[in-house]
């Protein structure tokens, strides 16, 4: 087996900081944004400018946009979990959960993906398995502690649970997707040229129609958000991700993204001063051990 120099391995590692860092700033920049736009339509504005993008970039890197005939619906099905659940749905909790809350919960995928291949794939979990469930559940559990019961019971109120519904929707309907989806015949940056693209053109619409936007509300910090949006996680940092998987082993890659959230709850506490105490810690190391372990047996492919 040939191993890869260790100049092309720090050159991947390098890469894939980048990556990480530009995924996690993203978490309190949708919050920033949100103050101007609603969520649908301001990530699938920003969505379909990123797909425009890689998909110039494809064409320079002679890769071909074409979609060979009877991939069209794969294609379609892999937008939907891959690009409109997790990013849609990821977008649309920021309005009702805080950043360790959502990006914890939505991160719980690879342990969904776990679940879900036992049935579809007949991959049954192991003890690591069933530990990751638990180290994941657990938790969750500490970081909602003091806000689902009290004396009078049930005290998670309405507004939050519809965040939690979205937060869980994404990650079950992403690890769907982890299961289901088959490899595409498309390079890899038309591929999520065509993904994002897919997913996030029905956002706009959707957004048009239910969230009627005022488009003339967008604040200078909101423009900013939005071409940061586009141009780092839409953009560079899915280039920085292929360039990372030719350097670093899929698992060390993988791995590599649980600092997404870890990153984005920090930069959520410092720059829009959101809670970071002994509790969102706990949570945070729970929860991402449990998913660490679920990933050392089924890696999710690229997420943001």
């Amino acid at each position: 087996m040939t191993t890869l120099p260790r100049d092309g391995r720090l050159t991947g590692f390098l890469f894939l900081a980048i990556t990480v860092i530009g995924w996690a700033l993203n978490w309190p920049a949708i919050k920033i944004l949100l103050r101007d736009w609603p969520p649908l339509f301001s990530r699938g504005v920003a969505g379909v400018a990123a797909a425009a993008i890689l998909a110039g970039i494809a064409v320079t890197r002679g890769e071909s946009l074409r979609v060979p005939r009877g991939v069209w619906l794969a294609l379609a099905f892999a937008a939907f979990t891959n690009v409109f659940a997790w990013m849609g749905f990821g977008t649309m909790l920021m309005k009702h959960l805080s950043i360790s809350e959502g990006s914890l919960l939505a991160y719980t995928m690879p342990i969904w993906t776990m679940i879900f291949a036992w049935p579809v794939l007949g991959q049954r979990p192991s003890l690591r398995g069933v530990a990751a469930v638990v180290l994941g559940s657990a938790g969750i559990l500490v970081l909602f502690s003091g806000q689902l019961f009290t004396g009078n019971g049930f005290a998670l109120g309405p507004d939050k649970t519809f965040g939690v519904v979205l937060a869980l929707s994404a990650a079950i309907l992403f690890a769907i997707g982890s299961v289901l989806n088959a490899p595409l015949p498309l390079q890899p940056v038309a591929l999520a040229a065509w993904q994002v693209g897919l997913g996030c053109f029905p956002m706009i619409l959707l957004g048009l129609m239910f969230e009627r936007p005022d488009l003339g509300a967008l604040t200078a910090s909101g423009w900013a958000v939005m071409l940061y949006m586009t141009l780092g996680p839409m953009g560079v940092c899915y280039l920085t991700w292929f360039a990372a998987l030719k350097r670093l082993p899929p698992t060390t890659a993988t791995m590599g993204t649980l600092g997404v959230p870890v990153i984005g709850v920090i930069a959520g506490a410092i720059v829009i001063g959101e809670p970071l105490g002994p509790r969102e810690v706990a949570a945070a190391v729970l929860t991402l051990a449990g998913v660490a372990l679920a990933l050392r047996k089924t890696p999710p492919p690229a997420i943001e």
